[in-house]
């Protein structure tokens, strides 16, 4: 996906990083999402063949997201905290429990993606704001890759009012908790998606229906906002 300029980034500081001293150069998978003409996938897509195999990773209701971004319930918030770099990511609901490793933007302002053999790691986008800071934070992985299902497979299972929780350098706990879930064409998510008031966290996957030429036709999208930043 390209990623629209106007994204706040976060305030530069140290890091730990799950992949540091490790050779980046698997880091080239590009999610496509809000050009038009794009055609490339968050992640390696695995070819469910077989009477036998699954039929593909669950999907949220389809059909809503020409065009449409959530507007997030009314409701006290917690308050936006400091930016702080966010180390792991759990999603209880669909057992998920993974390190967030930085993704940036390769030359051509493609959104990049965790390396394809590492299944269960997902990619905070370092051009956005850190998750529980003030704005919309960008988490993205892949939903399956060579060997099976890989970190966000499920992500599709998400219901609103299940917890999303990023744990921090800080040592703060970021908890979110979801509002909406959306499938989007790859070639219709709106620019507002990556942007929200207060402190929010997009979710970002593969989705849609599976092509064995073209891979997956869209992309899931959790939308969800901080409700505890203890």
């Amino acid at each position: 996906m390209r990623i629209p300029d106007s994204i706040p980034g976060p305030a530069p500081g140290p890091h730990t990083d799950p992949f540091d001293g490790e050779e980046p150069s698997g880091w080239a998978a590009r999610a496509a999402l809000a050009a038009a003409s794009a055609v490339l996938l968050l992640g390696v897509t695995m070819l469910f063949a077989g009477a036998d195999e699954p039929a593909g990773p669950p999907q949220p209701a389809v059909g809503q997201g020409l065009g449409h971004v959530p507007t997030p319930p009314d409701g006290t918030l917690a308050e936006a905290l400091p930016p702080a770099v966010p180390t792991w990511l759990t999603i209880p609901a669909i057992d998920v429990s993974a390190p967030l490793s930085r993704v940036g933007l390769d030359p051509e302002g493609w959104l990049e993606s965790p390396p394809q053999e590492a299944g269960n790691v997902a990619g905070w986008y370092e051009g956005a704001p850190p998750p529980g800071s003030a704005g919309a934070a960008v988490v993205v992985g892949h939903v399956d890759n060579a060997t099976g299902p890989a970190v966000f497979y499920g992500l599709g299972a998400v219901r609103p009012g299940d917890a999303v929780e990023v744990v921090r350098e800080d040592g703060r706990t970021a908890r979110f908790t979801v509002y909406d879930i959306v499938v989007y064409d790859k070639g219709s998510v709106p620019e507002d998606v990556y942007r929200g008031t207060g402190a929010e966290l997009r979710v970002i996957t593969c989705g849609g229906t599976f092509d064995e030429a073209t891979g997956y036709s869209g992309n899931v999208v959790v939308f969800a906002r901080l409700t505890d930043g203890r």
